[in-house]
């Protein structure tokens, strides 16, 4: 099995990274009491089609649940990542929140 890169929480740019040779993917976040909310995710061209977003989008849900949040996904990749995991995932979305 191939080894999965390591997902960095960088709290100071409130962001989760992962960082191969010298490029960086990475999901910005903004934190509140209740929620985390996913504003962007950035992949360099590079690195596409590696499963990196996927693996931020796993990350970002663990993260979520392990600190029991509720996520309120605004990047249109991290919507449809959890529009495609629907049944796994919707107990940690916002309520009412439209996917």
């Amino acid at each position: 099995m191939e080894h999965l890169p390591e997902v960095i929480n960088n709290q100071e740019e409130s962001r989760f990274e992962i960082h191969i040779g010298e490029y960086m993917a990475y999901q910005e976040y903004i934190q509140t009491k209740t929620e985390v909310i996913i504003t962007h995710t950035e992949v360099p061209e590079s690195l596409e089609g590696k499963g990196l977003g996927s693996l931020l989008a796993k990350n970002a849900l663990t993260y979520t649940e392990e600190n029991g949040l509720k996520i309120r996904p605004l990047c249109p990749f991290m919507a449809a990542y959890m529009r495609k995991h629907y049944d796994t995932y919707k107990h940690l979305l916002v309520p009412a929140f439209d996917l």
